[in-house]
């Protein structure tokens, strides 16, 4: 699977919400409402536990929280655009706030397609013209158009 097909597959949601936790549960909401989660409450607290460890901020505003748990049987993503210009505080030391957020659900078992996907997502999202035209992006196909062929 290439980068491109797995967020056409996924949720795109374009957040209003000022805290890291308001968003993820927006987030978390989107992937239940398009019947990725079994469990939504199970995958929030997979997605809190995982950032109580270490924050999922990587710097360039773009957090890639993620979750992995044995019920579930594939990969896959919701993507959000905060489009305050102040962003969200994302709780990383020396990061500046968040405005694009990669949230990463899969199976426990599969280590090494989680790693693939991760090295896919983080070689796209360093490109600056990229991430900048994410957060102008107003709708799915925009942030679509801008993944097709990687």
């Amino acid at each position: 699977m290439t980068l491109s097909e797995f967020i056409q597959e996924g949720v795109i949601c374009f957040l209003e919400a000022e805290s890291r936790d308001k968003a993820l549960d927006q987030m978390v909401e989107a992937l239940a409402d398009a019947g990725e989660l079994g469990d939504k409450v199970e995958f929030r607290e997979a997605i809190y536990k995982r950032e109580k460890i270490v924050s999922t901020g990587i710097g360039m505003g773009v957090a890639i929280p993620h979750a992995k748990l044995p019920t579930f049987n594939r990969f896959f993503l919701a993507v959000g655009l905060q489009k305050a210009k102040e962003g969200i505080k994302w709780d990383a030391e020396n990061t500046p706030p968040v405005r694009l957020i990669f949230l990463i659900g899969g199976p426990a078992s599969r280590q090494t397609e989680y790693l693939n996907i991760l090295s896919l997502l983080t070689a796209a999202i360093k490109d600056e013209d990229r991430r900048k035209n994410l957060i102008n992006s107003k709708t799915k196909e925009e942030v679509l158009a801008l993944f097709e062929g990687l």
